[in-house]
């Protein structure tokens, strides 16, 4: 194969099973001179199996700046850079963003390869009917912030997916029940494209039941997606939250702060809000 050069490429490797490596990323990871790899240990031996002989340069969450730098100056100096994470698509829940937008800042080019990406693969097996999702990733591991988090989620009609390690699973889901409710679908997507995949769904309020009847349930890679809000009953004027945005709209204040005004008055989810003005204002021009 012959390769960009100098060109970065970000190269998505296996969540799981290796036979989704797609036969442009070994290409890619054979022909470049330089691996940026977030773990170059955990990813020697895929390298190793696939005959790339590449150099590896240390690419992490705790060292991204300076990773930068050196994938800069290969490129600088003629050499293409493959850039890749433990499993999935760099820059996904996973390094590689500030390594991107460093390289595309210094003027170089950036090719991106199309591949695994756990969410993806998730939402293709869920079923769940909304149009729109919104990958959060990660939520945060203290319940306090993990909770403000989902309360400014919560309101939203979109599909919600969020990734989890096993040992926080429970509590996330527990919150997932206690701030978003127990009617809403859960569907837990687990060791996706593993030997022990498993995919179920179920009403958040029965999932922790669910999970706590075999603990094998509660182990792995975890990929969590939540139907979105039902359509609020607001009677005729829309909710106090909606009436209080459209006079502050109407006194001409700015959309943005127009709906954080209205978030702080009423406690209304302040994104929902927000993308009610936005709807509001389209609706008026056209």
């Amino acid at each position: 194969m012959t390769i960009e050069s100098p060109a970065l490429y970000v190269v998505p490797t296996p969540i799981g099973n290796l036979g989704d490596l797609t036969q442009r990323a070994i290409d890619v990871l054979c022909a470049v001179p330089w691996i940026a790899a977030e773990d170059t240990r955990h990813s020697a031996p895929l390298l190793r199996q696939l005959g790339a002989h590449g150099r590896l340069l240390a690419a992490h969450q705790h060292n991204e700046a300076g990773a930068a730098q050196q994938v800069i100056d290969r490129l600088a100096g003629g050499e293409s850079v493959a850039l890749i994470s433990d499993a999935g698509t760099p820059g996904i829940s996973d390094p590689g963003a500030r390594i991107v937008a460093a390289v595309r800042a210094a003027g170089q080019r950036v090719i991106p390869l199309p591949g695994p990406c756990a969410a993806v693969v998730a939402l293709s097996a869920a079923g769940l009917a909304e149009p729109h999702f919104l990958f959060h990733g990660f939520l945060p591991s203290k319940a306090r912030q993990r909770e403000d988090a989902l309360r400014e989620l919560a309101a939203l009609p979109h599909a919600l997916v969020f990734y989890e390690a096993p040992h926080r699973i429970l509590e996330t889901v527990a919150a997932l029940c206690a701030v978003l409710g127990p009617e809403r679908t859960l569907v837990l997507a687990r060791e996706l494209t593993k030997l022990f995949e498993s995919i179920h769904a179920c009403p958040l309020g029965e999932a922790l039941d669910w999970l706590r009847a075999d603990a094998n349930r509660q182990r792995g890679e975890f990929v969590l997606l939540v139907s979105g809000a039902p359509p609020a009953d607001n009677g005729a004027e829309g909710g106090e939250g909606e009436r209080v945005l459209r006079l502050l709209l109407a006194d001409g204040l700015p959309v943005k702060q127009a709906a954080k005004l209205a978030h702080a008055i009423t406690g209304a989810a302040r994104n929902a809000l927000y993308e009610r003005a936005l709807a509001w204002r389209e609706e008026a021009r056209s």
